[in-house]
């Protein structure tokens, strides 16, 4: 696939976006102009432009996927948002809650009224509404429950007994069972019966009389067998499996080693109760990285680009709050100093340097442990090692960086004095630098915290403060 045409989804959806947005403009610029008219014909002119633009309005939302929808509803500011949201038909708007981020998600429901909600909810399978189930009105939870059969009453509360990180909350519970001891020809007319496979269909689980999970059968593998032949004899009897209570992101990294399409989840008994699907787990992955984002960067929390100010404010004030706390504790580093720099200008303007290069390279080391914590390569076995190593790197990028940077000192100032303090100070902050960079996210996933919460703002904090602190007092000693 070239390059174009790899890009060719993503820019036809921007292309969408931008058509709807032009749209929306037009309608609000017709209305400004209908208002200003005067005379008889004023109302009727503007009803009729209005029903023009939200009709085509309309047609362009009928031809989007779901999920195209719900980016655009993303991209919308909020009276935008909630505009495309009343043109969306009414039997499309479950599938579009469940593309949309949570964040959204809560604007689009308080502008439901129940019926609404439960009339976009009542189609959709039991896995589905327990993904929505936590975000709508308790009472219409409640109704909506009473409205499904025994089976798929079980089902949901099933789904909602476990924590949103457990592979129980994600399972799916559509899904093709056979037995082991009919023929392939068996089950291809079988298959023909059906209306239609759920989706990710690529095997059908063999279970026994008690719903025992005995193994998987491969569609291809199906497809090019003899038909004469038993499912016992073609079936895969040790397929990668898992239990509800299992963590959802390791169940996603086994999706990526083992280039997984579905797998089944089984009860401790060994009973065949869901199955994971790969939609399920690439949309875990993307949470948990926006997630790692999120938190390396102070917010608490999934933000809607478009929420109101105080909302926002509430979101990141708490880390704003501490890298203010951190700010003076560096300024007061370089109080502490103040009488070394007015004897020597040339200290003001290169301590930013020093303290700038240290948090760079703390936040590389910080996301190279983070990246490997989460792919679970650190252990108490290589801990050690792992410090050792990253000291080393920062060891050596001092030498040749700091080096860099002395010479250039020494260049600008006439003074190797300065260049080699210059040199030292890069070299300690680095290495620093590398030090906190392993230790922040260990201490944090120690006391049971997300080891990417907030360690941009703390190693920043460190190498800010000992940059300056390391500098300014090696000049003071060995320049003054």
């Amino acid at each position: 696939m070239s390059e174009a045409e790899a890009k060719k989804p993503q820019e036809s959806l921007q292309d969408r976006l931008a058509q709807v947005i032009d749209l929306l403009h037009r309608q609000r610029l017709v209305e400004q102009l209908a208002h200003r008219q005067e005379g008889g014909h004023h109302e009727l002119v503007e009803n009729l432009v209005h029903r023009q633009n939200l009709a085509e309005l309309q047609r362009k939302l009928d031809d989007l996927h779901p999920a195209d929808i719900a980016h655009i509803l993303e991209a919308l500011p909020l009276d935008d948002r909630l505009t495309v949201w009343q043109l969306v038909k009414a039997e499309r708007d479950g599938d579009i809650l469940l593309e949309v981020s949570d964040a959204v998600r809560e604007t689009l429901i308080a502008d439901m009224d129940d019926h609404e909600i439960l009339a976009a909810t009542r189609d959709l399978d039991a896995d589905e509404l327990a993904d929505l189930a936590p975000e709508l009105p308790r009472d219409v939870v409640h109704e909506l429950m009473e409205t499904l059969d025994a089976q798929q009453r079980e089902r949901v509360r099933s789904a909602l007994s476990y924590e949103e990180d457990q592979v129980g909350a994600l399972m799916d519970f559509e899904m093709v069972t056979i037995r082991d001891d009919v023929t392939l020809e068996v089950v291809l007319r079988y298959l023909r019966r059906l209306k239609e496979l759920p989706g990710h269909t690529d095997k059908l689980f063999v279970v026994d009389y008690d719903g025992m999970l005995q193994g998987v059968l491969p569609i291809k593998r199906l497809l090019v067998n003899d038909p004469d032949k038993k499912v016992a004899e073609v079936m895969a009897t040790d397929p990668v499996g898992f239990q509800p209570d299992e963590d959802a992101y390791e169940a996603a990294q086994a999706f990526e080693r083992y280039d997984l399409i579905s797998a089944p989840v089984v009860d401790k008994s060994g009973k065949l109760i869901g199955r994971l699907t790969i939609d399920e787990m690439v949309d875990l992955i993307r949470e948990e990285s926006e997630s790692e984002v999120l938190n390396m960067a102070g917010l608490r929390e999934e933000e809607d680009i478009f929420a109101s100010v105080w909302k926002s404010v509430r979101n990141r004030w708490a880390w704003l709050a501490l890298n203010l706390i951190t700010a003076f504790i560096a300024s007061r580093v370089i109080g502490l100093f103040e009488g070394s720099i007015e004897k020597l200008v040339a200290l003001a303007a290169l301590m930013p340097i020093v303290a700038g290069i240290g948090g760079n390279s703390g936040n590389q080391t910080i996301t190279m442990i983070v990246r490997a914590m989460a792919l679970d390569q650190v252990g108490t076995g290589n801990t050690m090692r792992l410090l050792r190593k990253e000291l080393g790197v920062g060891l050596l990028n001092g030498v040749v960086w700091g080096g860099v940077i002395g010479s250039v000192a020494w260049y600008l100032y006439g003074s190797w004095s300065l260049g080699a303090v210059m040199t030292g100070a890069m070299t300690l902050n680095l290495l620093l630098a590398a030090l906190m960079g392993v230790l922040i996210p260990m201490t944090l996933a120690r006391f049971g915290r997300d080891p990417a919460m907030g360690a941009s703002v703390m190693i920043t904090a460190v190498t800010d403060s000992g940059g300056f602190f390391i500098f300014l007092g090696l000049a003071t000693l060995f320049l003054l």
